[in-house]
Formats: structure tokens, C-alpha cells, sequence
């Protein structure tokens, strides 16, 4: 078994106000009945829980508010035993809700949506994805139909123009190398929530002249990425910036508001003894990283126009390979 190699920490930890910066993180298992994963993360969290519905129960921690609930809106909602309903079916709903519960829990995946916790409280999560392996949950891998998820929330040092694009340069250079870090199970890869950007995007985005201001930085990135389907969702983060302006390009209500990207890439294999929750968060701390290191971030760039050339090397040396060579090269692996 391979030990967990520890939640490394940006260089930057501390937002433009002075305040730690937060994440949010979303872990989607299966393998535990919803009742049995309340109970684990109640005593793990020393919370007393809430329920608010059938499949959603709160719990109110130190760091705040933790959610669990089963994802999938209908049957989150679903009460066979209401009053409105007719008596023949009520007098049936005990047994076809017991039914429903079976078959929700095998295929449909639980979740654990963390409220923004600093960066310094991460390690908790590594603890907490390892206290419910060893008790039985299950990842991506356990069957064909799972397709299940880790998605990250960061908050970012600033809101500017000049930093948001820093960040996504970094990430469209990462991401072939991203993909393969995270091991994704090929129930993941048959999704289309985890598609990378546009290329023509991309091309626009790693130019060395690239200073748009905030509404030409959206109008950019939404002409060519007018979906949630992305590995790195830029539109809760454009809904916090200019709701308006984006609601000329995207009209979806599961779009929630928040100031911080929506990293959707890694999957969660968290019945692989091999995989930890920190090595998924140490692949983005790298990207911090070179997010705030100007140069570091110009040479990555040039090599990623140039990769994007045709030439002999790039017909026999593939971006994942340079770019894994790169990395190496500056002691980042």
C-alpha cells in the first residue's frame, strides 16, 4: 500500500483581503448505505446530524457546515407516505420506498459537499477519505456504471483579470498531464463533464498578449465554452462576477454563484489502496504554483504554443511527454 504523501500548501495562502484562502470539496463514493455514511461522518466530524430530507442531512462542525445527500434531485425529493397522495399508494409506499433506497444506493452515487474550509484544514479531508475506505467505500472502479467524482472549489488569491488568467493558462498547459496524474477510470472517461476547453479558446488564451479586462475574459472563454461540461467549470465563477453577462451565453439553474473555480477533473478511486485525496490536491498545488511564478508560466506557455505545432519531434513526442519532462526538469515531480 502506498502511504499518503501529505497536503502540500501553495505559495500563496492568504486571499488579497488578508484572509486564509478556503476550498470546497465534493466526494462522490457508493459502498456505504446513506444511514451508515450519516453515522460515520457524524462521529468522525463529532457532529450531532440534521436530516432535511430523506437523502439530505446536515452537520454543523467547527468548520462549518457539511452536507450529505444522495445525488439525484427526483429521488432526494421523492415521499410516497404524503398526505395529498391517494390511500392505496401510501399504504404502498413504505414498501416501494425501501425498494427505491436499495436500488439508489447501488448505482446512484452518495455525496459529501465540505463547506469553504482554509487550506490549512485540508489534511482533515485526507484523514477523513482514509477513515471511510477502511470502512467500505467505494470509488470509480468498482463497477462500469459508477462515474464518480472529487472536485475542488479553491478560492483564488484574487479576483483580477491579470490572476484569473494566469491560473487558466496554467491549467490549459496541465491538463493532458492533470488527466493522467488522476488515473481516471474509463467509466469517467466515457462523461463529457470533464472535457477540456476549446482549442481555439486556448489559442487566444496562451498568447503572450493576453490582458483582456474581466468582461472580454468571459465573452472569450464562454464563445467557446458555453457549458458546464468542463474539467475546470469557469461559470459559478462567472455567475459571482457578472450574472448578467453570462446569462447571454449559459441559461442553467444548477448553476450556483461562488468566487472560486470548479476543478471537475479527478475521479475518486477511493478503494484504490494507491490513491489518496492528497496526491489529487498536491497535481493542484502544482498548478498554484506556476500560476505564481511569472516566468516559470511564460516558458510552460512558449512550450505549449510550440507543441501545438507540426513539426518531426511533436509527431513522435506528445504534449504529455513534454510536459512531464518539463515538470520534472524544475523539481515539480
Amino acid at each position: 500500500m502506498s502511504q499518503s504523501p501529505g497536503c502540500k500548501m501553495p505559495d500563496i495562502l492568504k486571499t488579497d483581503e488578508g484572509k486564509e484562502r478556503r476550498v470546497g470539496i465534493e466526494i462522490e463514493l457508493s459502498g456505504l448505505g446513506y444511514e451508515t455514511l450519516v453515522n460515520l461522518m457524524a462521529r468522525f466530524l463529532e457532529a450531532e446530524p440534521d436530516l432535511r430530507s430523506r437523502y439530505v442531512t446536515k452537520l454543523e462542525t467547527d468548520l462549518g457546515t457539511f452536507t450529505i445527500e444522495l445525488d439525484s434531485d427526483p429521488i432526494k425529493d421523492l415521499d410516497l407516505a404524503d398526505d395529498r397522495l391517494p390511500d392505496s399508494i401510501r399504504e404502498l409506499g413504505g414498501q416501494a420506498m425501501e425498494v427505491i433506497d436499495a436500488a439508489a444506493e447501488r448505482i446512484v452515487p452518495l455525496e459529501i459537499i465540505s463547506p469553504p474550509i482554509p487550506f490549512s484544514d485540508v489534511p482533515r479531508i485526507e484523514a477523513l477519505t482514509e477513515m471511510l475506505r477502511k470502512e467500505g467505500a467505494l470509488g470509480s472502479r468498482e463497477a462500469i456504471y459508477y462515474a464518480f467524482g472529487l472536485q475542488l472549489n479553491p478560492e483564488l488569491p484574487d479576483l483580477t483579470p491579470d490572476s484569473l488568467v494566469r491560473y487558466l493558462q496554467a491549467f490549459a498547459a496541465l491538463y493532458e498531464w492533470l488527466k493522467s496524474r488522476h488515473q481516471l477510470d474509463i467509466s469517467r472517461k466515457f462523461t463529457t463533464y470533464i472535457e477540456p476547453w476549446s482549442s481555439r479558446y486556448t489559442e487566444i488564451l496562451m498568447r503572450d498578449d493576453y490582458a483582456p479586462d474581466q468582461e472580454q475574459l468571459m465573452r472569450d472563454y464562454l464563445e467557446y465554452n458555453p457549458t458546464r461540461n468542463r474539467a475546470l467549470d469557469l461559470l459559478p465563477l462567472f455567475a459571482h462576477l457578472d450574472s448578467a453577462l453570462l446569462g447571454r451565453y449559459v441559461d442553467d439553474p444548477r448553476i450556483k454563484s461562488r468566487p472560486t473555480l470548479h476543478y471537475r477533473l479527478p475521479d475518486c478511486d477511493i478503494d484504490n489502496p494507491s490513491w489518496h485525496f492528497s496526491s489529487v490536491w498536491n497535481d493542484w498545488i502544482i498548478l498554484e504554483q506556476i500560476a505564481s511564478n511569472a516566468s516559470q508560466l511564460a516558458e510552460l506557455r512558449a512550450l505549449f504554443r510550440e507543441g501545438n505545432k507540426i513539426s518531426l519531434r511533436n509527431l513522435t513526442h506528445s504534449w504529455l511527454d513534454t510536459t512531464s519532462d518539463w515538470l520534472q526538469s524544475r523539481g515539480y515531480v
